[in-house]
């Protein structure tokens, strides 16, 4: 799958602040089309209605978590192939094994910098983001 900067991308997280710093690491990267969610509900909505190249999700949100929202994307067939990588602040294993097992396809400890997210998004595309 090859990377595409014009792509849409989506970033889903509850904290604002969160949201910026995602979106700001991403331009830096060089994607311009950057969505938001607050939650994984309002997201959803979203990805029906437009289709994403990549999602960025956080895991702790209200009333769909990320691991809810991703699930319900994964068990979409429309949309069950669009990379998705979960974001959270803990490291739990059993968090990092449910999320695989769901199908994300990469994880992101916070705190985290745009090397760290460049280094996650080539390993689903495969080439230099």
């Amino acid at each position: 799958m090859a990377l595409d900067h014009s792509m849409p991308v989506l970033v889903v997280d509850d904290y604002p602040t969160m949201v910026r710093i995602i979106r700001n690491l991403l331009k830096q990267l060089g994607f311009q089309d950057i969505d938001d969610a607050a939650n994984g509900t309002e997201a959803f909505k979203k990805i029906e209605n437009r289709k994403y190249g990549l999602i960025i999700s956080d895991w702790n949100m209200e009333p769909m978590t990320g691991y809810e929202l991703l699930t319900k994307v994964r068990s979409n067939e429309r949309l069950s192939k669009i990379p998705f990588i979960m974001v959270t602040a803990e490291s739990k294993t059993e968090n990092v094994i449910a999320a695989k097992k769901a199908g994300v396809n990469n994880y992101i400890v916070k705190p985290f910098n745009a090397q760290t997210l460049k280094g996650k998004i080539e390993s689903i595309f495969g080439d230099a983001a």
